[in-house]
């Protein structure tokens, strides 16, 4: 069984439904505090928090857990600037509670839901896990620690710990048949916030800067599909779950952790693919056939002007293949879930 914290948010609940369309049994660790109860539709929850460390042990207790794919945190950028101790308390802290919990309980594999926002503003285009990281707010901030932690971990421990952390770009879209889809609150997303005004939720939509150094002037991000981050999360699983599997009368260069270091453990998952905020806009209304009141203000700071991913590790070490790399696509299955849960 699989064990999914922050499994009643966007991304966890989208990752919740392909394991068991994959077959796995699973377990939702939600606080609800962001997440929603009505998308945890398999397997079994339970309602907690992961900065209590009895609770956590309980589950393991419970249930017999194989590996853990963690995505409760925080992640507004801006509210990280504004209280930074709550989000290091609880996307650092708490993760040393869950890493703690799983040494007592010999469960030692570990999914880690982390961010592009690790690089801060890149020196390179498109990003490469090797380029520099250097988080510019909180929330990043808090991500790398644990990336660091988990690091550390595998120093400590390199024959009985097994880690992914994934870089995921700028998540987007809602599953195929409309059971869930993203429902932040606030909602902080763009294409979200665009398809608000396509239903006449809000007024308009705001760009932050038509100055930047693009084509159209707009910032260009790679919008990656939540199903395909899904499926990145199921490779990276089944990833490690093939070092269990080696003889262990072989090599020993290949029978450990040795082979699962601390850079073939990270891998960006994104399309490779940047579009503009108009172009973004645009699609919208084409998908919806609705005009899109705009208004362009001032920048944000700390916008980077291009995020786009370099994805070819997960390509070529997880045989990871994003599907729904089309953005009319991506688009699509937003506006069908808005259409069905905001209507």
């Amino acid at each position: 069984m699989i064990l999914i914290t922050g499994g009643a948010g966007y991304i966890g609940a989208h990752v919740n439904k392909e394991l068991h369309n994959e077959g796995y049994d699973t377990v939702v660790l939600d606080n609800l505090s962001s997440g929603h109860k009505y998308a945890v539709n398999w397997g079994e929850f339970r309602e907690g928090d992961i900065s209590n460390i009895n609770f956590i042990d309980s589950i393991f207790n419970e249930f017999d857990i194989e590996g853990v794919m963690h995505f409760a945190a925080f992640t507004s950028v801006g509210e990280s600037v504004k209280y930074p101790a709550k989000y290091f308390k609880n996307n650092y802290k708490n993760t040393l509670n869950l890493l703690k919990v799983m040494r007592e309980n010999n469960v030692n594999k570990f999914i880690f839901s982390s961010t592009a926002s690790v690089y801060g503003i890149p020196k390179n285009i498109p990003i490469t896990e090797n380029d520099i990281l250097n988080p510019i707010n909180p929330y990043g901030k808090s991500k790398l620690m644990v990336e660091l932690a988990l690091e550390r971990e595998l120093k400590l421990n390199p024959n009985n710990f097994k880690y992914s952390a994934l870089r995921y770009f700028n998540a987007s879209g809602a599953d195929i048949d409309c059971d869930i889809g993203e429902d932040h609150n606030p909602e902080t997303h763009l294409i979200p916030l665009i398809l608000d005004v396509a239903m006449g939720k809000r007024d308009k939509i705001k760009i932050f800067g038509d100055d930047y150094n693009t084509p159209d002037g707009t910032c260009i991000r790679d919008y990656i599909h939540v199903k395909d981050i899904a499926q990145g999360h199921i490779k990276a699983f089944e990833y490690l779950n093939s070092f269990d599997n080696l003889d262990s009368n072989s090599n020993p260069n290949t029978n450990s952790n040795s082979n699962l270091n601390s850079l073939t453990n990270i891998f960006n998952l994104g399309n490779g693919n940047g579009f503009s905020v108009k172009e973004v806009i645009e699609t919208c209304e084409k998908i919806t056939g609705e005009e899109i009141k705009k208004e362009v203000v001032d920048r944000r700071e700390g916008d980077p002007s291009i995020l786009i991913a370099d994805s070819k590790r997960a390509f070529d070490i997880l045989n990871w293949d994003p599907e729904y790399s089309d953005l009319e696509k991506i688009v699509e299955t937003s506006w069908n879930w808005h259409k069905k849960c905001f209507k």
